[in-house]
């Protein structure tokens, strides 16, 4: 599937956030909302996420099957077809059990990403502003 730069970042961003929410007491119980834990964290706390997670969700997400985006739309994948790339892209070096583990953890990863993708915007709707 072929994400822009922008897609991949929401995505990312959206399963960083989501792993942020169930690490954090104060937002499970609702006392505070992820979006201000985010906010909270400096610069380098927020690489340090982003690239943890950034191995395990951008290979998945590049290697999904293509389908076509209709503007205004998110990219939809069946949960069969996103655990069959995460399966491909487990090494077979781990155990049954491990190798289980890890795939249902990424698949929710994944699936935690694909929800934050922002919908496709239509190409032929750009406005050039005059003066170019």
């Amino acid at each position: 599937m072929r994400f822009t730069e922008h897609e991949l970042t929401a995505a990312l961003t959206g399963a960083a956030k989501t792993v942020l929410a169930a690490q954090d007491k104060d937002v499970r119980r609702g006392k505070r909302d992820v979006d201000a834990v985010w906010d909270e964290l400096d610069r380098y706390q927020r690489y340090v996420i982003l690239d943890g997670l950034s191995g395990e969700v951008l290979p998945v997400l590049v290697a999904l099957p293509d389908v076509e985006v209709e503007s205004g739309t998110r990219p939809t994948f069946t949960d069969e077809q996103v655990t069959q790339t995460v399966e491909g892209l487990v090494g077979e070096d781990v155990g049954r059990v491990k190798r289980a583990i890890v795939v249902k953890a990424r698949v929710a990863l994944v699936q935690a990403a694909l929800a934050h993708v922002p919908p496709r915007s239509d190409p032929d709707a750009l406005i050039v502003p005059d003066h170019l």
